[in-house]
């Protein structure tokens, strides 16, 4: 006996009144944030409500709802997720039993990913002439394995070495909706921040020349 098919989502719910048809709205984007480990795009939250449903407005709303909650909805990667706000990381990683394990970044894989992140697509020979040593294969993996970066499209210089590039998943470390969002870098540099590339002498790992 074949199976009968689900009915088509009703998206427009014309038969509803204005309030209760926003309210479903509502309630739809914010299961399917819910239900994703992933952040959410625009294209896919669209199919879930009417033709006329004025999507960020109707974002804008669910997230002021959830003002209080240890949770909100964070505009990154190009879409949006479900995350549980900062201050309740240490509870977090308690509960889960890490304690104060979580790796941060160390001083040196943090220069290597903000110069990806700024001259992208860049190869490790380019990274290395910016700071002056050569950058290890180690590091580069240990970022690679973080998700943090990617192989990129080969360089036309001799040799044809891979260059890297930063991956959503940076993006959604960082709370970032894109890259336009990185900070000015001469900005970052006037608050003390950051110092000029060229001025940092680092003690990073000398390797051979061979990609």
């Amino acid at each position: 006996m074949a199976q009968k098919s689900a009915e088509p989502l009703d998206t427009e719910l014309t038969d509803l009144p204005q309030a209760l048809r926003w309210r479903e709205w509502m309630a739809r984007v914010e299961a399917v944030l819910f239900a994703s480990s992933e952040p959410v795009g625009r294209d896919v939250l669209v199919r879930v409500v009417g033709r006329d449903c004025a999507l960020d407005l109707l974002i804008e709303d669910i997230s002021a709802e959830l003002a209080g909650r240890p949770y909100e909805i964070a505009r990154v990667a190009g879409g949006w997720q479900f995350r549980s706000r900062p201050q309740y990381a240490a509870t977090i990683r308690m509960a889960r039993g890490e304690g104060d394990a979580t790796r941060d970044l160390t001083q040196n894989e943090a220069l290597v990913l903000t110069i990806i992140a700024y001259m992208q697509p860049v190869t490790r020979g380019a990274i290395s002439g910016l700071t002056g040593r050569e950058v290890s294969r180690d590091l580069i993996a240990r970022l690679h394995r973080q998700a943090l970066i990617a192989r990129g499209p080969r360089s036309p210089e001799p040799g044809a070495p891979y260059t890297y590039v930063t991956t959503p998943g940076f993006l959604v470390q960082f709370g970032l909706e894109t890259l336009r969002d990185l900070p000015d870098l001469e900005a970052l540099e006037d608050a003390g921040l950051l110092k000029p590339v060229a001025d940092i002498a680092l003690d990073l790992p000398i390797v051979g020349e061979g990609e």
